[in-house]
């Protein structure tokens, strides 16, 4: 691990941090009553003007990206649209030597209606609500320590693009492209997902992806005609057994069949099935290996007599391992929190997030920069309120570091080809 103390120009900025600590609070409170739930278009855009503002204090360049539709398999087995609330965007010193991407997002898994819209304090320490840790607490970590970086002598050195997108909770598929351009162009990234409520961090992360197999079949009275019928039922059924059996042929591959679509009344032989699953793979490799698993079992159902069934998804997060770039980031990430009196330790997840997407650009990050908390995606969701300065003071003496040189951001980068 490097050695090194931090200046007296380095402390006044953390300093600085340590009195924003109560407005961080405050905002957090305010920002974790407005529902910006995925699918909550409304409040999407309302979350993202308060953001807007908020990070115009930065005086970069603040803009929304359009992000482009993808394609979902209705219930009913149409494919349609589905059309996503612009990315704000915070560009600045484009031309700077030393690039940087940070991304966050600010849509949650509440949907609105869902009983848990307000935050309460559950001691002088914890703050429950939504959003409070993921991520709208990170996004104030990394605001704080953006202008933390922009009061210290060494900003000009550092060029940055913040990208806070609307669909990370259901896959970042209109963002992700918008996250491997950033990726490809930037050094480094920084990632505000929130830590484990110790502190903890993520480390290698698999990788994921959603799929939807449709199968269509003949429609038919089940008494009458049932002979007539091609159940497309009990063709997405049997390919979901198929694909049960596959968990354990690799030992870090796992797939969930999560739901079944399709069928109607008691009397009708179904002619729409819908098989829904998620796959987790640790390698690219294993990757190969499944989307060959699939080819077979699609050719299958398939081959079924008066059965056509087609797949949709795909993988939308690279895995993202602890490669040498990667590992390098941890490294200055235990330097900087050393520097500071934190212990930073990291564990390997079977989760996912926008780290994924910027690993697959390239793009060497650390991506779980964001506020202490625990039990996120639920009515349980805390932040630690301690760990907002704390955790803006990291994130600044790293993006000081990396000005200054002490972290060689471009050495990461070019780490990033040894996979």
């Amino acid at each position: 691990m490097i050695d090194f103390t931090l200046d007296a120009e380095e402390r006044q900025v953390l300093d600085w941090i340590d009195t924003r600590a109560g407005h961080m609070i405050d905002t957090v409170k305010t920002w974790s009553k407005i529902n910006s739930g995925s699918r909550n278009p409304d409040g999407l855009e309302a979350m993202r003007s308060k953001l807007a503002e908020a990070f115009g204090e930065l005086e970069g360049e603040v803009s929304a990206v359009d992000l482009k539709p993808s394609q979902t398999v209705e219930s009913n087995g149409e494919i349609r649209d589905i059309e996503y609330t612009p990315s704000l965007k915070v560009s600045k010193r484009p031309d700077a030597p030393v690039r940087i991407v940070l991304t966050g997002h600010h849509d949650t898994v509440f949907p609105p209606g869902c009983g848990f819209e307000d935050w309460r304090l559950e001691d002088e320490d914890t703050l429950n609500g939504p959003g409070v840790a993921d991520m709208k607490g990170g996004l104030l970590v990394m605001l704080h320590a953006l202008l933390g970086l922009e009061r210290s002598p060494w900003a000009s050195q550092i060029g940055y693009d913040v990208l806070i997108s609307p669909d990370e909770e259901i896959g970042s598929l209109g963002s992700g492209p918008v996250l491997m351009e950033l990726g490809a162009r930037a050094h480094v990234g920084m990632t505000y997902e929130p830590a484990l409520a110790d502190g903890s961090m993520a480390g290698a992360r698999k990788g994921s992806g959603n799929f939807s197999l449709r199968c269509l079949g003949r429609a038919a009275h089940a008494g009458r005609e049932h002979h007539l019928g091609r159940n497309a039922i009990v063709a997405a059924a049997e390919f979901a057994a198929a694909l049960d059996q596959l968990n354990g042929r690799k030992e870090n591959v796992t797939i969930n069949v999560s739901r079944i679509d399709g069928g109607g009344a008691p009397n009708v032989v179904p002619d729409l099935g819908i098989c829904r699953f998620n796959v987790r793979v640790k390698t690219e490799d294993e990757a190969a290996w499944i989307k060959a698993e699939l080819a077979d079992l699609v050719k299958a159902a398939n081959a079924r007599d008066g059965i056509t069934a087609d797949l949709h998804g795909g993988f939308t997060r690279p895995p993202k391992p602890m490669s040498p770039a990667n590992a390098r980031m941890f490294e200055w990430t235990k330097t900087a929190g050393s520097a500071i009196g934190l212990d930073i330790r990291w564990n390997d997840t079977g989760g996912v997030c926008e780290g994924n997407n910027l690993w697959a650009s390239g793009c060497p990050n650390v991506d779980t920069l964001g506020v202490r908390g625990a039990d996120i995606h639920s009515d349980r969701e805390i932040a630690k309120l301690s760990s907002f300065a704390e955790r803006a003071k990291l994130s600044a003496v790293m993006l000081m570091a990396f000005a200054r040189g002490r972290f060689d951001a471009a050495e990461a980068r070019a780490l990033s080809s040894q996979g």
